[in-house]
């Protein structure tokens, strides 16, 4: 018998204005690690911390998706990661909250509007 298929990483694509900011923008106020660029100035580029993965692509290659994106990301550490990237300058559209859903989570947004949710079970 064979080992059923297993879905291991999302890869989210976000539509950015400018790819060069972007990656500044997740790399000094997120904390992620810069996985690839193309191109100079960059015309995409990947991105990471721990389980979130994001591709940055121009939004001349598909405008109409521009900071319409929302991300989930699941957490350990809710406030320790909140006071962190508030630390880092980033305005923080919901503080870290407890839901009635079980979670605690806080929301940004970047620089193109799109929305990040972080959220530890409580």
């Amino acid at each position: 018998m064979s080992t059923p298929p297993a879905l291991r990483r999302l890869t989210a694509v976000l539509v950015v204005t400018d790819v060069a900011r972007a990656i500044d923008f997740y790399v000094q106020h997120l904390g992620c690690i810069e996985c690839f660029r193309v191109g100079d100035p960059p015309s995409y580029a990947a991105v990471e911390r721990g389980a979130l993965v994001l591709n940055l692509m121009p939004a001349s290659r598909s405008p109409a998706s521009l900071g319409q994106a929302h991300l989930h990301v699941l957490v350990t550490g809710v406030d320790a990661l909140h006071a962190e990237i508030a630390g880092r300058g980033v305005a923080i559209e919901v503080p870290p909250t407890d839901f009635d859903y079980g979670l605690r989570e806080f929301s940004l947004r970047d620089p193109d509007g799109n929305r990040i949710t972080f959220g530890e079970e409580v």
